[in-house]
This record gives C-alpha cells, structure tokens and sequence, in this order.
C-alpha cells in the first residue's frame, strides 16, 4: 500500500482547491459525482458487485502538520489522520485522507477512531445530524487526462472532520454514463 502513498499523497497535496463554481464541472459526466453531497461510498457500492475500504495507515498530528487551508476549515487541534483506498470489485477507484480533529473523537464519535476498514460515509452518514459543506474541487492531472479530486469539511453532532478524495483513473467517475450499472 505504500504505493498510495507515494503516488496519490502528493496529488493531493498541490492540489489547487477551487470552489466548483470557478471550474464548470456542473453538468459535465463527472461533475455529480465530484459534487455528491451525501455518501461517496453508498453511492459507490451500486456500481460494483464487492465495495471494500483498505486502510493504509492512521496515526496522529500536531497542528503545526497541517496546512493552514486545513486548520482554518477545521481547528488549530491535534487531529487524527486517516488514509485509505476505497475498492470496487478490488479495483482502486479513490485514495482518500481524512483529518479528524481530536475534539471531535469525544462522545459517539470516539468510534470514528476506531473504523478500521469501514468506510467513513457508513458511519457519518447514519447520523442524522451529518452534513457536508466547504466543498472544493481540484484537477491534479492534465486538461487532456484529468484525474479530480475533491475536498470537503463534514460535520456531525456539530463536530468537523475534513475528508480529502483523489479519484483514481478505474473510478466510475470517469466511465461513460451509457454504461449499464448496478
């Protein structure tokens, strides 16, 4: 897995976050998925017949390890770090890091630590109080052969985490809408 990490945490890391107004992806074949306001990974699971999350790594950081884009959309706390590649089918559709302020692992949300190879949207998403904002967009590979990526701050029971996805070239993002899917 050490891959992901070599390849995609630096994608990541340059990317030019916009605001997706500013990149006319709204009505383009993958700009609904880039824009989904609910869960990424629910959604991802109609399009394949086995959807898996493989964790690569998660482990903790002083605030002085993020960007100061990162601390002002989510606390100048310690957070924990989260990086995993969702599957469909066992093929890498999207490399993601999730940033999950200490503050926010008290009460029902001390399980976010604990999610293993669960997908994140599983757990947030059941929770009525889940909501998504700050979303932004970015294309961190050519005009001529994207590869986007998205950003977002979530919030349940009023407590931020923020989740960054790179969406890999075998994601369905970028299949043709007139492929028949699940």
């Amino acid at each position: 897995m050490s891959k992901f990490k070599q390849l995609y945490k630096p994608l990541l890391a340059r990317a030019k976050w916009q605001a997706p107004e500013e990149t006319a992806i709204e009505g383009t074949e993958f700009g609904h998925w880039l824009l989904e306001p609910d869960s990424l990974s629910r959604r991802f699971q109609r399009y394949c017949e086995h959807f898996s999350v493989s964790l690569i790594e998660q482990f903790r950081v002083e605030p002085s390890q993020l960007t100061d884009d990162e601390r002002s959309l989510i606390g100048d706390g310690d957070c924990l770090v989260r990086k995993v590649v969702l599957k469909g089918d066992g093929e890498p559709w999207v490399f993601a890091r999730t940033l999950i302020p200490l503050s926010t692992l008290t009460g029902p949300e001390r399980d976010l630590e604990q999610l293993g190879e669960m997908p994140l949207g599983f757990r947030v998403f059941t929770d009525r109080s889940a909501r998504r904002d700050a979303l932004m967009v970015a294309n961190v590979g050519t005009k001529d052969e994207p590869m986007w990526a998205r950003r977002s701050r979530l919030w349940i029971n009023d407590k931020p985490l923020l989740v960054a996805e790179l969406f890999l070239e075998a994601a369905p993002v970028y299949a043709k809408e007139t492929q028949s899917w699940k």
